[in-house]
């Protein structure tokens, strides 16, 4: 077990921000997991994977992370069986030499496939779920093994059972992908675009945690405001309002707190332009969440987690 002490999160993160973990450690099977959760029971456990969308706390964490390496990509008779540390972008490049669509849409996501399945990851009209036959999962605290099918993954607008109460125990160990045979060439061309897309229109050249903020499901609104936002509803892969559309509207273009700033290429990404800290990026989420509250009366509800 290569258990280590005082390791500094924020080589961990895609924002390079976040204090030192008491106890870290890095898994590579189901094996490894069982023998770590067995060894430190009365520990505080968090999973990290490739830390695209996590805070994490300046003064760290005082317990144990896991660090989610189990990888491997293999073809089975349902589909592609994946290790839920295996990153998003190695799936979306294998999928383009193997001639196989169904995951263009993920082009130029970051991020584990564990990750994207927990939170429902989604862009250009795609979503996770989408392209999932099956979850493979371990009850951390009995060490139950289970395999859900889609329906039973609970599976919701950049949510799933995994990060509910239901199912928040379990990790997600090993993931089936359905995937359809397509032409390699047309793969690799919409997949590219969606890469390009990225490259473009969003911050790259700083470190972030992608966006922020849930875009509003359009129903959700009065009637109202439904009327007032026809313009910047979106169909992403339902109809929406985009929240980036809302922060631009109420000029937080460019709003700094110390090193982070909320991004005037992409608003709802907010950047470390420095040696921003997470008391930073916290401020501007509230002067972001209270700005839209005040001239819309929407709230925003964050699409990241916080570790504290």
């Amino acid at each position: 077990m290569n258990l280590r002490k005082n390791v500094l999160l924020k080589n961990y993160s895609n924002y390079k921000i976040g204090g030192p973990a008491r106890l870290f450690v890095e898994i590579r099977s189901i094996d490894d997991l069982k023998e770590v959760l067995s060894s430190f029971k009365e520990e505080k456990v968090f999973i990290l994977g490739g830390g695209t969308k996590i805070l994490i706390s300046d003064k760290g964490f005082d317990g144990l992370i896991v660090y989610n390496r189990i990888e491997g990509i293999e073809e089975i008779e349902e589909g592609l069986m994946v290790g839920s540390g295996v990153l998003v972008k190695d799936i979306v490049d294998y999928c383009v030499k193997n001639s196989l669509s169904g995951f263009e849409w993920a082009g130029g996501l970051p991020g584990t496939i564990g990750g994207a399945v927990r939170g429902n990851a989604g862009a250009f009209k795609g979503e996770t779920k989408d392209a999932v036959l099956g979850v493979e999962s371990l009850d951390m605290k009995t060490f139950v093994q289970q395999l859900r099918n889609s329906e039973e993954c609970q599976f919701g607008y950049r949510t799933s059972i995994f990060k509910t109460d239901a199912a928040g125990d379990e990790f997600i160990t090993r993931i089936i992908l359905k995937l359809t045979p397509g032409d390699r060439m047309e793969i690799y061309e919409k997949t590219q675009q969606k890469v390009d897309y990225r490259n473009n229109r969003h911050p790259m050249d700083s470190p972030s945690i992608g966006s922020t903020f849930k875009n509003i499901p359009l129903d959700s609104l009065s009637p109202e405001l439904q009327k007032e936002f026809s313009p910047l509803v979106k169909v992403d892969p339902f109809p929406v309002v985009l929240a980036t559309k809302l922060l631009a509207l109420c000029n937080l273009k460019g709003k700094k707190v110390g090193a982070a700033m909320i991004s005037d290429k992409h608003p709802n990404f907010i950047i470390n332009t420095g040696n921003a800290t997470a008391k930073d990026v916290k401020e501007l989420i509230e002067i972001a969440k209270e700005a839209v509250k005040k001239k819309y009366n929407v709230d925003l509800e964050e699409e990241i987690i916080y570790l504290d």
